[in-house]
């Protein structure tokens, strides 16, 4: 036995805690850059994205900045530039709010939906790339974890919390 063996080893990581966090961080790392591939084709940010497909959950109608905020996946610092991009590319419009001249309404146009729909069949094969390998009780497990990890860091008034909880 060389005095290696009996030198003892330094834990991978600190804590459960900290292994289930950090294996998180890499499989979003990966899982998001076969995301990305698909939307550098359309010039289209991850969160640009989301915020379309929020917006035609919506239609016909429109949505606040604030709410519209406060439902994407990812936090938007900068809420208003994410909606002028969108704008400037015609796949959004901004709308004042009839009974309350101060209030800004985002309503997808056309040719965001459209562009919505160019994107269903590619992205449908993106998440088949992405956890398409999982038999589906694993992959109702897995939401099942997610949310549970999720849930208690998620706001009461959370519309994310209040539709993926168990």
């Amino acid at each position: 036995m060389s005095r290696d063996d009996l030198t003892p080893r330094a834990p991978r990581f600190d804590s459960p805690a900290q292994e289930g966090y950090l294996r998180l961080w890499r499989v979003y790392d990966r899982l998001k850059l076969i995301e990305e591939e698909l939307f550098a084709a359309y010039e289209l940010s991850s969160q640009q994205y989301n915020t379309l497909r929020l917006l035609r959950a919506a239609l016909p109608g429109s949505m606040g900045t604030l709410e519209l905020a406060s439902r994407l996946i990812s936090r938007a610092p900068d809420i208003t530039r994410l909606v002028n991009k969108l704008e400037e590319r015609t796949w959004v419009e901004r709308q004042r709010d009839d009974s309350d001249r101060r209030n800004i309404r985002i309503r997808l146009t056309p040719a965001g939906n459209s562009l919505l729909q160019q994107l269903a069949g590619p992205l449908a094969a993106v998440h088949e790339r992405q956890l398409g390998h999982l038999p589906a009780n694993e992959l109702n497990a897995l939401i099942a974890a997610l949310s549970a990890a999720g849930n208690p860091h998620e706001p009461d008034d959370s519309h994310w919390k209040a539709h993926h909880a168990d």
